[in-house]
């Protein structure tokens, strides 16, 4: 495979994969203006339960041997854990500001890929994950909306538990014949018998629905999950995960935008530079490393400390 075929490979699959944080980033809209209030664990688990459980019914096929245990652990990372996080942040917050604590999962990411990946932080990754973070404090910290501490704690630690989940998911794999559609189907389910209990217990019984409620539910089922998380670990499975990472600066821009456009949530001027400072890191960490040969004619070497580019899986 040439260089060029590599390259244009590489920026397709980050294209297509970037359509899920910027629907993801119309989850904070619908929650709020379509599901029932004060609900994060009953939406956490309608969003997730129903879709994973068709998924394993199309694809029929279920985690078997070690991945019954791995299946699980990524499940309670990338949906058990983060999904109610999430929703207890969208409740909390206004769209725009929610959205933008997502940013902070590249330097997770970064920070799990060096412990789990052996991967050593590139500087340009490094820059673009304090580029995302400057990018967050503008719109955050300056932001004219009031701050929910429980709504912000909530947002960074469901970014921490999304960026271990992707990292792990990276470092697992996925076993011989097993297609990514497949193994959303399991994180799905897995993640979702572990809220249905919690659920349960702390809300009790499932609120009445009425047809826009179901309308919210379905969408996110469908689109802001299924085809998303689809898309989503496709493309771990075949651009490093901290590269993957790094688009979901794309979700707080998407929801912004949204709020702005629909909810009538007003931006003031820092805000909006802020939104571009987090477009231009997500831009930055895309940018492939260079690669040197030794003499005219041999084969190309990564340099030390460089992270290499997955083959299509």
């Amino acid at each position: 495979m040439t260089t060029v075929t590599r390259t244009t490979g590489l920026a397709g699959t980050l294209a297509l994969t970037a359509v899920t944080p910027i629907v993801w980033g119309s989850t904070y809209a619908v929650t709020t203006e379509f599901l029932p209030p004060d609900r994060p664990l009953f939406t956490a688990l309608m969003r997730a339960l129903p879709v994973g459980l068709v998924l394993l019914a199309v694809t029929g096929v279920l985690p078997h041997g070690k991945w019954l245990g791995r299946a699980a652990v990524l499940g309670v990372l990338n949906i058990g854990a983060f999904f109610p996080l999430l929703f207890l942040a969208a409740y909390r917050l206004p769209g725009g500001v929610a959205g933008v604590l997502g940013a902070v999962v590249p330097m997770f990411a970064l920070g799990f890929a060096a412990v789990l990946l052996a991967e050593a932080p590139t500087r340009r990754k490094v820059v673009a994950g304090l580029i995302g973070v400057v990018g967050v404090s503008l719109v955050v910290l300056r932001g004219n909306a009031e701050l929910d501490l429980v709504g912000v704690v909530a947002g960074l630690v469901g970014a921490a538990s999304m960026a271990a989940g992707n990292v792990l998911t990276k470092k697992w794999g996925r076993p011989e014949g097993v297609g990514p559609l497949a193994m959303t189907g399991w994180q799905l389910t897995a993640g979702g018998l572990f809220i249905a209990p919690l659920a349960l217990l702390l809300e009790g019984a499932p609120p009445a629905l009425d047809g826009r409620a179901i309308g919210g539910y379905l969408y996110l089922g469908m689109i802001g999950t299924a085809l998303t998380y689809w898309l989503w670990f496709r493309g771990i499975s075949r651009v490093p995960a901290t590269s993957v990472s790094f688009l979901g600066l794309l979700s707080p821009i998407s929801a912004a935008v949204i709020g702005w456009i629909a909810l009538g949530q007003a931006l003031t001027v820092l805000q909006i530079f802020g939104l571009a400072v987090a477009l231009s890191g997500t831009v930055l960490a895309q940018i492939p490393a260079k690669s040197v040969s030794r003499d005219p004619g041999t084969r190309s070497v990564v340099r030390p400390g460089r992270e290499r580019v997955a083959a299509g899986a």
